[in-house]
């Protein structure tokens, strides 16, 4: 049984997205084992000397080096990802381990309107595969969850038969995809170092 980090991008406990990642921890319960990994109280983004990381962002890297993949559920904010998941993100790609080279990602996510936080999980993609952080993401497999906050029921049950067997099929390609990411790993190794010398500084040292 594989193991994933599931990451609702919110700091916001009644978040459509934390009830959605919620409910993908639920119900593929018997396939696979995932754990929410909470990105809320982190500091603000900065470039901290040394590279020195927060305890708190060394425990989630160690999290998510040692996952077999990554779950991430966005909102939509402003046609993007919301502030907090991008800080989180920056945190990750800052630091010595660059755990998300080469680690398999699907991406969902709910909005309250129609659009179902398409163009937040495009922009998510573009971040995820910047030189820093290299992901591995599922390509074709947006799941996009419109007027989530009629979507779910009492219990936190996604109400429309529809998503579900669409999430359903798309969570056994995310299973077959991370198993055939096992076996590429040629490259695995010159990829973290080119994220690590990944340079954020220009010739005077300033951003």
């Amino acid at each position: 049984m594989n193991k994933y980090i599931g990451i609702a991008g919110t700091n916001s406990p009644r978040s459509t997205n934390k009830k959605l990642m919620e409910y993908i921890q639920s119900h593929f319960a018997g396939q696979a084992e995932i754990e929410l990994m909470s990105i809320a109280d982190l500091p603000v983004f900065y470039k901290v000397p040394g590279r020195v990381l927060p305890p708190r962002v060394e425990e989630m890297d160690k999290l998510v080096d040692e996952a077999d993949g990554v779950i991430i559920a966005t909102p939509e904010y402003d046609h993007s990802v919301p502030a907090v998941l991008m800080n989180a993100l920056e945190w990750m790609s800052y630091g010595g381990t660059h755990p998300f080279v080469g680690k398999p990602v699907m991406i969902v996510g709910a909005s309250y309107g129609t659009l179902g936080a398409s163009r937040a999980q495009a922009h998510l993609r573009q971040i995820l595969d910047s030189p820093e952080m290299q992901a591995r993401i599922m390509p074709s497999s947006e799941f996009l969850v419109d007027h989530s906050l009629q979507a779910f029921d009492e219990a936190g049950t996604l109400t429309d038969s529809e998503k579900v067997e669409r999430l359903e099929q798309l969570f056994t390609d995310f299973e077959t995809f991370v198993e055939i990411s096992k076996h590429l790993n040629a490259s695995l190794a010159a990829n973290k170092q080119l994220a690590a010398n990944y340079t954020w500084e220009d010739e005077e040292g300033a951003k």
